[in-house]
């Protein structure tokens, strides 16, 4: 019994094989990301051509009062927008209704219906502004017994 194929016949079954193996690698490596030392940046996406550069400040506001009072309704939060927000920022805002949590001051995990108001402003009036998004924070925990009002700003590019 020989176990050694000759050197001719294992070059014919080899090859074909090996040229298959070479192609899959291949088409596999070319459909898969290039990958990057880790550490290394990876390439900042395009930046979008529309638009001016604006902030973008959301604030979280919740309604349930930690004093264990009523939470704070529809109507209040709207009469509160009214008088508090709207008049520094006439041009427009978005309030969607969301539901939230947070550990309060005594660590309990609080669960509670809140909204989300969006303003968005150029940049060059982010100084101007800031004081009258702190003072709207300052008046809803002042008004409705919260510790705290979420605030979260971006940078954008808004076209209207």
């Amino acid at each position: 019994m020989r176990l050694l194929r000759p050197l001719r016949t294992l070059s014919r079954h080899v090859r074909p094989r090996a040229a298959v193996l070479v192609l899959s690698t291949a088409l596999l490596g070319a459909a898969a990301p290039a990958a990057t030392p880790a550490g290394v940046p990876q390439a900042l996406p395009p930046q979008p051509v529309h638009g001016s550069p604006f902030i973008e400040t959301s604030l979280f506001f919740g309604t349930a009062r930690p004093d264990g009072g009523p939470a704070v309704t529809d109507r209040q939060f709207r009469a509160f927008v009214d008088t508090h927000i709207t008049p520094d920022f006439p041009d427009g805002l978005t309030i969607q209704p969301a539901r939230g949590q947070y550990r309060d001051a005594h660590g309990t995990i609080e669960h509670e219906r809140s909204y989300e108001l969006t303003l968005f402003y150029p940049t060059s009036q982010a100084r101007r502004l800031d004081p009258r998004i702190e003072r709207i924070r300052t008046a809803y925990k002042r008004r409705f017994g919260q510790e705290s009002v979420a605030r979260v700003d971006d940078r954008a590019r808004v076209d209207f």
